[in-house]
């Protein structure tokens, strides 16, 4: 990046901070403080140990530094200036969770654009708010565009801020699918001589499997016998003897099969259960990103602050507000907004912005001020003369 591409941004960042106020989080004096200065060096250099204390009123510290990134902690100490992390002491933290659009499973970066890869992104993050909400029952939630590639999702429950690491892992394994188990999905009693297998329905991953179980039987019995039969054979483990018990099974049982009886013509339903299963949570897991997750001293993303990596901004979002949020029109900053400037495209191609779809050739050209900031943050274009 050229001296007068990062000279415009911080200039501009600082106007950006100056007409908007920052949203700091709860006990924000208890929290570490960092974030990242534009300078000339190969790289990023992060700043961090600091405290409020150190930094001063929040929107002025942001109005003078101009900083390009801007992060709090996770954790809550009760030096949070302090130089180590021992001797900050820690408090507590909140529970955060990241969905990065690069590291989804289903997108490929270097074919997706960036829309659909943001698109994903939200997919994901109305599964992960599914499990937060529904199945662990969470309350206290903060859910934010994260101005780059993703979402965070802050959960602020009293009751999780003294997990540790390896708690939090089991929070991670349990929405990424990782070492589910078919007989934890069931509860098992004996009737009689006869174990009675029933997949738990009312609610978690075997709500999900049994809804999955049940889409799959509407389909199969929307099928011709033979089609029916192929379709069943599709699934991994089940050839075409265990297909027609299975057939069989929907055909005479389909009440039991609602009820999420895993007995229903014998080994066949179990055997598609265990095949659905698999599909079930490579489908419908939520990808985090473990570390964030499991930290419980991270750095995160400043609600109201500018990503220097898009010039976008980070946004906050209400549950209700998430539907219609599109990050690339409503994460704009008005700061950006209304006015052109002149920039030195480097790499050209197709951009969606604002709402507006650009087409941008190599060289010189003009453009809405803050395509210009999407591109110079993102490496694609310098600082013209005007």
């Amino acid at each position: 990046m050229e001296e007068r591409t990062r000279a415009y941004l911080r200039g501009r960042f600082g106007d950006h901070y100056r007409r908007t106020d920052p949203l700091p989080p709860p006990d924000a004096h208890e929290r570490e403080w960092g974030y990242i200065p534009w300078t000339d060096s190969p790289g990023e250099t992060m700043v961090r140990h600091q405290s409020l204390l150190d930094l001063g009123d929040l929107e002025s510290f942001l109005a003078r530094e101009r900083p390009r990134h801007v992060y709090f902690s996770a954790g809550r100490y009760t030096d949070p200036g302090a130089g180590s992390m021992g001797a900050k002491d820690w408090r507590g933290s909140d529970v955060v969770f990241d969905l990065d659009a690069d590291h989804l499973p289903s997108v490929d970066p270097t074919a997706a654009t960036y829309a659909e890869m943001l698109a994903a992104c939200k997919d994901a993050l109305v599964r992960l708010l599914d499990f937060l909400e529904d199945d662990f029952g969470f309350d206290d939630l903060t859910i934010v565009f994260s101005g780059g590639r993703g979402y965070h999702v802050h959960v602020r429950d009293d009751g999780i801020q003294h997990l540790e690491r390896e708690a939090r892992r089991e929070i991670v394994d349990y929405v990424r699918g990782i070492g589910l188990d078919l007989d934890g999905l069931v509860t098992t009693e004996m009737r009689g001589n006869v174990t009675a297998r029933t997949l738990r329905t009312e609610g978690g991953w075997g709500k999900r499997v049994h809804d999955e179980l049940l889409a799959f039987v509407d389909d199969v019995e929307s099928l011709p016998e033979d089609q029916a039969m192929a379709r069943l054979q599709e699934l991994e483990g089940i050839g075409e003897g265990r297909a027609k018990t299975i057939y069989g099974a929907i055909e005479a049982n389909r009440a039991a099969i609602e009820d999420g009886n895993m007995e229903a013509g014998g080994p066949g339903i179990r055997k598609l259960v265990e095949a659905i299963t698999g599909d079930v949570v490579d489908e419908q897991n939520a990808p985090i990103d473990e570390p964030v997750t499991t930290d419980t001293n991270r750095l995160i993303r400043l609600p109201g602050s500018l990503h220097g990596g898009s010039g976008l901004a980070v946004r906050k979002l209400t549950r209700e507000e998430l539907a219609d949020f599109d990050p690339l029109v409503d994460a704009v900053p008005e700061t950006f907004v209304g006015h052109d400037i002149t920039v030195e495209v480097t790499d050209p191609g197709e951009v969606s912005l604002g709402g507006d779809s650009f087409t941008l050739p190599e060289g010189v050209t003009s453009v809405p001020e803050y395509l210009g900031v999407f591109l110079m943050s993102r490496g694609r274009a310098e600082k013209g003369q005007e």
